[in-house]
């Protein structure tokens, strides 16, 4: 099927005339009363109602980037853009770019042993981290596949077994199910044992589920983890049962190894006498999807070719399901992301509305952002960042909106992030939160899980405003009628004031570092930190592009800066961000560890002291 035929289709299931009313024309958008140019620009609780109603609408899907329901979603919020008279950037609003949505198996995946054709799905199936390879070798069992030797823990799985230029299995899991703090934990994940058997020289691994993890014996879902790096060898997932073919000769099966490991508790390798072909085939699925972005163009003859930007992201996880975001995975239905972040979207388009009836009093340009990709990995926002259509060292400050719509009825709090990101930034906050009906919180840090990270790490003061998270976060039931409309629109008048304040002042805010640039979401477990942002979208497998540096931090200490590729710590290579954790979690406080970069095309060595 053509993709125009399949966008075609797409439209006539979301619904003929909800998809002409909001792609087609303008008019019909504003005969679906919406406001228009010309008409009260007022931010008001009845057109956010209909906005957020209409983006997390059934017809909608839950917004995945690159369907028919993303078009659609971009196509309405470019459409009120053109509507309120914004000048429309990039191609007629649109900034596209393409993502890789997910990873399929090819025609071409084949493993045999001996005489025994082993069958894609049943007995095998190539994890979505795995490189594309044909490997015939010989095989080892590795048992859990750790290799420790640390103060508190010792295991090697690998001590006096000679892997290089063979296939090794190895467990998943550890030796101690049973502990929830098992020291084993940091270096269970799939990744870091496949950087294990790739040091010691292993052509290919086999992963194999044990009985308690899963007792049915199911293969693992092919769950791709949003990070396009593979993993530069071929990754399987194998059945005990077929597990058990390659051991029949040594009078064992997979269960009584595990069994040995987890009663001995001590590592149990071997060297098999069978050989595996296997070829891996596996196709990224890459998507076309689109940021949207309007531009109002600043009343001063100087200051105009300065910005302040306002965004908020519009995807969400589509219907859900395993790897999704979603925090009930098991739950295959629409996931309807009202506050996160219809509430933001919506609060774009309104402020896009009001701040273009104003724009005579407005020196600075604005520019609004429907951001897509961000559940996927801020991906719109960098993809703005690095690609901008507006000089990004014009950008005076960003202002982010993420779930702001639900003002929780008895704290009636919201929290504005960013504050210690310029000197200013703090004070400003202070004067405009008087006589809200609401109290404002005020975080310091410029990074956190959103849009706003991507600019904070360009140097940029950012104000982030949120409403906070609650029951409904990343589940079907963040519903539109459990959005504070009213409360919505007042905190949305407060951006407001904040816009212009912004645009308004003869002075440029003075940026200024505010709590690290590394997020937490890789810092679980770690002893050490380099301090630096990692871009964790590459896909190039050629190292870890530093993206940014933390005040103080090792890494600033050391000269690492900004653009620098980290492609060794300790001489042992990082080609991405699994790569590079698995590194660090192995280092202490204290240490002297070199750190190998690529600067301007040049290799460099740096020791950096943790």
């Amino acid at each position: 099927m053509t993709k125009r035929i399949f966008l075609a289709v797409s439209l006539i299931l979301i619904g003929i005339s909800v998809a002409f009313a909001q792609i087609n024309t303008s008019s019909k958008v504003a005969g679906n009363n919406h406001k228009g140019a010309g008409t009260n620009p007022e931010i008001t609780a009845n057109e956010l109602r209909q906005e957020i109603g209409f983006l997390a609408s059934d017809s909608l899907k839950g917004r995945k980037p690159g369907t028919s329901e993303d078009l659609v979603a971009a196509s309405y919020i470019r459409d009120l853009f053109r509507e309120a008279g914004l000048t429309l950037l990039g191609e007629n609003g649109f900034q596209k770019f393409v993502v890789v949505a997910d990873i399929k198996p090819g025609k071409n995946n084949t493993f045999e042993i001996a005489e025994y054709k082993a069958e894609l799905g049943k007995d095998y199936v190539p994890l979505s981290f795995s490189a594309n390879a044909i490997i015939n070798a010989p095989v080892v069992f590795a048992g859990y596949g750790f290799d420790l030797d640390l103060d508190s823990l010792k295991w090697s799985d690998y001590s006096g077994l000679d892997v290089k230029g063979k296939w090794v299995i190895v467990l998943r899991g550890d030796p101690e199910p049973e502990k929830s703090n098992s020291a084993f934990f940091p270096y269970e994940q799939e990744r870091s044992k496949v950087l294990t058997a790739k040091d010691k020289g292993a052509l290919g691994i086999l992963m194999v589920t044990p009985s308690d993890i899963d007792k049915t014996d199911a293969l693992m879902h092919m769950q791709y983890d949003k990070t396009p790096a593979d993993a530069g060898i071929p990754v399987i997932n194998i059945t005990r049962s077929l597990a058990d073919k390659l051991l029949a000769s040594m009078n064992y099966t997979i269960s009584d190894l595990e069994s040995e490991l987890k009663s001995n508790h001590k590592p149990n390798s071997l060297l098999l006498p069978v050989t595996v072909k296997a070829t891996t085939d596996l196709i990224p699925q890459k998507v076309v999807t689109q940021n949207v972005i309007g531009l109002i163009k600043g009343s001063d003859p100087v200051l105009n070719n300065e910005y302040i930007v306002i965004g908020a992201h519009y995807d969400h996880l589509g219907m859900g399901g395993e790897n999704s975001g979603s925090r009930v995975p098991d739950t295959i239905a629409i996931h309807h992301g009202a506050d996160d972040n219809a509430s933001g979207t919506a609060g774009v388009i309104e402020l896009a509305q009001k701040l273009q009836s104003d724009r005579a009093n407005l020196k600075r340009s604005i520019v609004l952002v429907a951001f897509a990709g961000e559940e996927m990995g801020l991906l719109g926002s960098k993809e703005f960042v690095k690609n901008p259509l507006v000089s990004l060292k014009k950008v005076e400050a960003m202002i982010n909106m993420d779930m702001i719509g639900r003002l929780n009825p008895e704290t009636k709090a919201i929290s504005v992030g960013g504050t210690g990101t310029s000197t200013e930034s703090d004070s400003i906050i202070t004067l405009l939160s008087a006589n809200r009906p609401y109290k404002v919180m005020h975080s310091p840090d410029g990074y956190g899980p959103s849009d706003h990270a991507s600019f904070y790490s360009e140097n940029i003061p950012v104000f982030y405003f949120t409403t906070g998270a609650h029951e409904d976060y990343h589940t079907p039931t963040d519903d539109a009628e459990k959005i504070d409309y009213d409360g919505e629109a007042s905190l949305l008048n407060m951006v407001y004031d904040l816009t212009v304040l912004l645009a308004d002042r003869e002075q440029s805010l003075v940026f200024r570092e505010a709590g690290a640039k590394q997020g937490a979401r890789y810092g679980r477990n770690m002893k050490v930190t380099l301090g630096i942002v990692p871009d964790m979208v590459s896909s190039d497998n050629k190292g870890l592009r530093v993206d940014g540096t933390r005040k103080g931090g090792p890494a600033e200490k050391a000269g690492i800066r900004k653009g620098d590729v980290i492609i060794a710590l300790e001489g042992q290579p990082v080609t991405n961000i699994y790569d590079y954790m698995a590194r660090l979690v192995k280092l202490k406080p204290g240490q002297v560890a070199t750190v190998e970069i690529m600067r301007e095309g040049k290799k460099e060595v740096i020791i950096v002291q943790f």
